[in-house]
């Protein structure tokens, strides 16, 4: 009955996965059928009584529509474009389907049935409207070809300009050669995008350049986090110089170390970020969070007081 099998869906159970439905349309004739899909075992076609559609008319089907709790999977057409098969669908890469025949006979039809079978008609090409024509006089035929003539000739002169924009122009290569490591050593506070905006370079360019200087990654990130926890100390010396004088000077110190490690990371910029400047970014880190969660603590308790 394959040859005269007009539509397939395939449907999965959402309470089990292992649990199939197809619905077989051959002509008038519709026929459901249950199988069990057992990832350690054969597949199983079992005895199936009508469940999705019994004592009704069948509702128009979708991919992805809900019945009951089977979900729709795959489904084919006779007159309708082909979806793609599911990978559990796929007769290459499920052969346990060849253990039951009635589905997968009629999925080895789908995946031979051409395209050009579905749609003798062919498809009409889309028509640009030209509304030129003054359309409360009649249109002449002669005038309308030498206008549309001049038009081509005037569309294919502006389109040569617009592309002949469109390209950009290669830098130079002295240009490139040009650059050093102290020209990109500029732009390392910001992303490789801007850089190689602000240096008027491709970003592969910019990126063959910087394996030259042995800059395996562009270390905005690394001067971002030294550039933060700077700003922080700087804030954190201030409060302390009212309070405590000692410790105050021990967050300059800090502060200072950092500032030689942002400058030699410039001059190094693969080097890595130091231990200590690790531990000073984790407890950073952890003061923020102890901040915060006081905050929240403390907006919390607010309403609860004023009732």
């Amino acid at each position: 009955m394959a040859h005269s099998l007009t539509s397939l869906a395939v449907f999965q159970s959402v309470i089990r996965k292992e649990m199939m439905r197809s619905l077989h349309v051959y002509g008038s004739v519709a026929i459901e059928r249950e199988f069990l899909f057992e990832k350690k075992s054969r597949y199983v076609e079992k005895e199936a009584k009508p469940v999705l559609f019994e004592g009704l008319r069948r509702p128009e089907i979708s991919e992805g529509s809900l019945f009951g709790t089977w979900r729709c999977i795959f489904l084919f057409r006779f007159n309708h474009s082909l979806s793609r098969f599911p990978t559990l669908l796929c007769l290459s890469r499920n052969p346990k389907l060849e253990d039951i025949p009635n589905l997968a006979n009629d999925l080895k039809f789908i995946s031979e049935f051409k395209p050009s079978k579905m749609s003798d008609q062919p498809k009409p090409k889309p028509r640009k409207l030209v509304l030129k024509q003054d359309l409360n006089c009649l249109p002449n035929s002669e005038t309308e070809s030498d206008e549309s003539e001049d038009d081509q000739l005037e569309h294919s002169e502006s389109d040569a300009k617009t592309e002949m924009l469109k390209k950009k122009k290669r830098t130079p290569s002295e240009h490139i050669a040009g650059l050093s490591l102290e020209d990109l050593s500029k732009y390392f506070g910001v992303t490789i995008v801007e850089a190689s905006r602000n240096l008027n370079v491709g970003l592969t360019v910019l990126k063959k350049k910087c394996r030259e200087f042995g800059i395996l990654r562009w270390p905005h990130r690394k001067i971002k986090s030294l550039d933060s926890l700077i700003h922080d100390l700087q804030e954190e010396a201030e409060k302390q110089h009212e309070k405590d004088e000692a410790a105050a000077m021990a967050v300059a110190k800090k502060k200072k170390q950092l500032e030689r490690e942002k400058r030699k990371m410039v001059k190094r910029p693969g080097m890595e970020i130091g231990i200590e400047t690790k531990k000073v970014r984790q407890d950073n880190f952890k003061k923020r969070h102890r901040a915060s969660r006081a905050k929240k603590n403390q907006e919390s308790l607010v309403p609860s007081s004023s009732i």
